[in-house]
């Protein structure tokens, strides 16, 4: 009956793209996986590769160069420039922490920091939507599902933390951005 229950509410027809959620494409190639070696991010100000803490990069910039390196797989060097953002507390810092964590293979430490993500901003989807995937890699789809209602009552119907989510919960298969 659950199994039913979840199948057609995962077929609902997807509204679209949600104000505020989060990029919906995969990470622009730049520089910083190309051309920049280990620890390093591109610059474009300066146009060379640099330390993370000693480039002009604003937050945001630093924000994409951590989607970009997560993506490529790199780990330690996402670790690195989250480190060199401003604020710790940032729920997009918690969130990468978080996503870093899950994909190195400490479920427990990811799912606390997307909790503290989602503490200090309830309607950080991308952090439920990652949350709701390591979810289902334990196997907990009650709780990945809760996660995708809530995404769904934030306004987040057919965002990719949404479809990211569903599919997840359909196939089991996360994603890596």
């Amino acid at each position: 009956m659950r199994t039913t229950f979840l199948a057609a509410a995962l077929a609902l027809p997807a509204a679209a793209f949600a104000a505020g959620s989060d990029n919906d494409s995969t990470p622009t190639t730049t520089e910083t996986t190309t051309q920049c070696s280990e620890g390093m991010v591109w610059d474009a100000n300066l146009g060379q590769c640099v330390a993370p803490k000693e480039s002009s990069l604003t937050d945001d910039a630093l924000y994409e160069a951590v989607r970009e390196l997560a993506y490529a797989g790199r780990y330690a060097d996402t670790l690195n420039v989250l480190a060199a953002m401003s604020d710790q507390s940032d729920d997009r810092v918690l969130t990468y922490r978080g996503f870093v964590a899950r994909n190195t293979g400490d479920l427990e430490g990811g799912e606390a920091f997307y909790r503290a993500a989602i503490e200090a901003n309830p309607d950080n989807l991308l952090a439920r939507s990652y949350m709701g995937q390591g979810y289902v890699v334990e196997g907990r789809v009650d709780e990945a599902y809760a996660q995708l209602v809530e995404i769904r009552a934030r306004g987040g119907e057919g965002s990719w933390p949404a479809r990211a989510l569903e599919t997840a919960i359909r196939t089991g298969v996360t994603t890596n951005y």
